[in-house]
C-alpha cells in the first residue's frame, strides 16, 4: 500500500535534514576527535551528511553516561507501569514520524522507501509497543522451599547493554535490541553500522521526547574496528548484543574474553535453504514467495532463502516460474513506489557481490540477471540473479553473498534434500513447501535452523524467537525469550 507517490517522496527527501552528531547523555555532540565520515546514498552517490565518527573515547563517555543513569535508578528502578508508558509513547512517536524515518533508512542504505514505510517503521513501532505491553506481565518466582524458608527468584536488569547492529534493517535491528533491553530497565550504548547511522540518531531524540531519562539510551556512530571494538572491550559493559557477519561475531567473543567476560549474544550469518517438494499444492505461490525470499530488501537479509532446493520432477517447470517472478523485481529508484528492489548498500558490497557472480558463471548456469546496472547513470544496483544447476559444494551454494543472488539445486529424495539443506556452517532459517502434513512435521524437525517456515518463507513475529544454530549464532531476538539476554536471575533466600 503506497504512502506517497514518487514526486511526493522526492519532495520530502529534498527537505530532509538528518541528525549527524552522536547522542550521548541526552544531547547531540561532536566526536571527541572532531572527525566525521560521509553517509552516502547508494542510489544517487550523494552525500547525505557528515556524521560524527566515534572512537574509544566517545564509547567511554557513552558508557559512563549509561552506567551513571543505571546506578541512579532513573530508569532501572522506575516502576513497570512508568517504563511501559514511556515505551508506548516512543512507539507512537515512531508512527508519527514514519515518513522521516522511512526516508532516512531508504536514502542511507538503498532500500525501497515503500518497504521502509510499510514494513520497517511500523514494525519498529510494533516491537516497542509489544515489549512495553509485556513489562507488567512478567512475574518473578517463589521457589518451593520447606516451611520456615522463603526463596525469591527475581529477574534484574544487567546494567549497561552494548548493541552493534547492521546496515540492512537499520531502524528495525536497533529496535530489536533496544526494545527488550530497555523494557527490563537496562541502559544502552548503540553503535549503528557506519553505512546507515541516521535513523538510529533520530530514534535517540524520539526516545528522549518519549520520556527516557538522560544517559539511558546513547548512540555512537563509528567504524567497527574503532567504536565497535571499543564497545566490545569495555570493562564496564555488562552485555553485548550483535547482529552481523559471523567473522565479526567471533571477534566480539574474543573481546569479551580479553575484557570482563561480558555476555555476548550473537545473530550472525545465514545461507537459508528453501525446499520445494513435488507434492506442493501451489507451485506458482511457492515461486512467488521464493522470489520474495531472495529479492526482498535486495537480498540483504541474513535469513534470505538463497538456496533453492527443488525436487527434480518439477525442477524445470519451477525454474521457469522463478524466472518470470524475478522479472518483477528489477532494481529502480528507491523513492519510486513501483520499485521492488533498490540499491545495494555500497560500492564495496556491490563489487564483492559482482565478483562472486562472475566466478559463479564459470561453473553454473546463470538463467537471469548477473549484471550490475546504473539508474540515471548513478548508484549501486544489480539485477535479480538466478543460477541453476549449482554444484552443492561450490561457493554459490556455501558462502553468504548477501544480495539478490539465488542458487538452484535439484534433488531426488527427501533424505538428499535434508542432507543438502543441513550441509552448511549456518543454521539461521529454512523453508519448505509440501502438501503432505506428515512430511511438513518430519522435515521441519530434521532441518537445522532456528526458524522453519512451512508453505511460506521467513515467517517472523514479535511473539516468536528469532535466531540460529551453528555459526548463525546463539541467543534469540524477539518474543519473551529475548528478555533472558538482558536480565540476570537473583535468588534471595529468607529464613524466618
Amino acid at each position: 500500500m503506497s504512502v506517497h507517490n514518487h514526486s511526493e517522496w522526492k519532495a520530502l527527501a529534498a527537505g530532509l535534514t538528518p541528525r549527524h552528531q552522536m547522542f550521548i547523555n541526552g544531547r547531540y555532540q561532536d566526536a571527541a576527535s572532531g572527525k566525521t565520515f560521509a553517509s552516502v546514498n547508494p542510489a544517487t552517490d550523494a552525500v547525505l551528511a557528515q556524521v560524527s565518527e566515534g572512537d574509544g573515547e566517545d564509547i567511554d563517555r557513552a558508557v559512563i553516561a549509561a552506567r551513571t543513569a543505571f546506578e541512579k535508578g532513573v530508569w532501572s528502578r522506575e516502576s513497570p507501569q512508568h517504563r511501559k508508558a514511556v515505551l508506548l509513547r516512543l512507539a507512537e512517536l515512531i508512527r508519527a514520524n514514519l515518513d522521516e524515518l522511512a526516508l532516512l533508512d531508504s536514502m542511507d542504505m538503498g532500500k525501497p522507501v515503500e518497504d521502509a514505510a510499510n514494513v520497517d517503521v511500523p514494525g519498529s513501532a510494533m516491537f516497542f509497543q509489544w515489549y512495553a505491553e509485556a513489562i507488567d506481565k512478567i512475574y518473578d518466582e517463589i521457589a518451593p522451599t520447606g516451611e520456615g524458608d522463603l526463596a525469591l527468584v527475581r529477574r534484574e536488569p544487567l546494567g549497561v547493554v552494548g548493541a552493534v547492529v547492521p546496515w540492512n534493517f537499520p531502524l528495525d535491528m536497533a529496535t530489536w535490541k533496544a526494545a527488550a533491553a530497555l523494557a527490563v530497565g537496562n541502559s544502552m550504548v548503540l553503535k549503528p553500522a557506519e553505512q546507515s547511522p541516521l535513523s538510529a540518531l533520530r530514534l535517540a531524540e524520539l526516545a528522549m521526547e518519549a520520556g527516557l531519562p538522560e544517559g539511558v539510551f546513547n548512540v555512537v556512530p563509528g567504524y567497527g574496528e574503532t567504536a565497535g571494538k571499543a564497545l566490545g572491550l569495555h570493562q564496564d559493559v555488562d552485555c553485548l548484543a550483535f547482529t552481523g557477519s559471523t567473522a565479526v561475531g567471533k571477534m566480539f567473543q574474543q573481546y569479551a574474553g580479553l575484557s570482563n567476560m561480558k555476555q555476548v549474544w550473537l545473530e550472525t550469518g545465514g545461507k537459508s535453504p528453501n525446499l520445494i517438494f513435488a507434492d506442493c499444492k501451489d507451485l506458482d505461490a511457492a515461486a512467488a514467495m521464493a522470489a520474495f525470499g531472495i529479492f526482498f530488501n535486495q537480498g540483504e537479509v541474513c535469513s534470505a532463502n538463497s538456496r533453492l532446493l527443488v525436487e527434480r520432477s518439477i525442477h524445470e517447470e519451477f525454474v521457469a516460474r522463478m524466472i518470470t517472478h524475478a522479472k518483477a523485481h528489477q532494481p529502480g529508484d528507491p523513492l519510486n513506489p513501483d520499485t521492488k528492489m533498490g540499491a545495494i548498500v555500497s560500492q564495496e558490497q556491490l563489487d564483492r557481490m559482482a565478483a562472486m557472480v562472475e566466478e559463479g558463471k564459470t561453473y553454473a548456469d546463470c538463467v537471469i540477471g548477473g549484471e550490475t546496472v546504473k539508474i540515471d547513470g548513478k548508484g549501486c544496483f544489480i539485477q535479480p540473479t538466478i543460477f541453476d544447476h549449482v554444484p552443492p559444494s561450490s561457493a554459490l551454494a556455501k558462502d553468504e553473498i548477501f544480495g539478490p543472488v539465488l542458487s538452484v539445486i535439484p534433488f531426488d529424495s527427501e533424505d538428499e534434500a535434508v542432507a543438502m539443506a543441513n550441509d552448511s556452517i549456518y543454521g539461521l532459517a529454512a523453508s519448505l513447501w509440501t502438501g503432505d502434513l506428515s512430511r511438513a512435521h518430519r522435515v521441519s524437525r530434521r532441518l537445522q535452523a532456528g526458524t522453519v517456515s512451512v508453505n511460506t518463507v521467513d515467517a517472523l513475529s514479535p511473539m516468536t524467537p528469532f535466531g540460529g544454530f551453528k555459526q548463525s549464532g546463539y541467543g534469540r531476538d524477539l518474543s519473551l525469550h529475548a528478555i533472558d539476554k538482558y536480565t540476570a536471575l537473583k535468588t534471595t533466600w529468607i529464613k524466618y
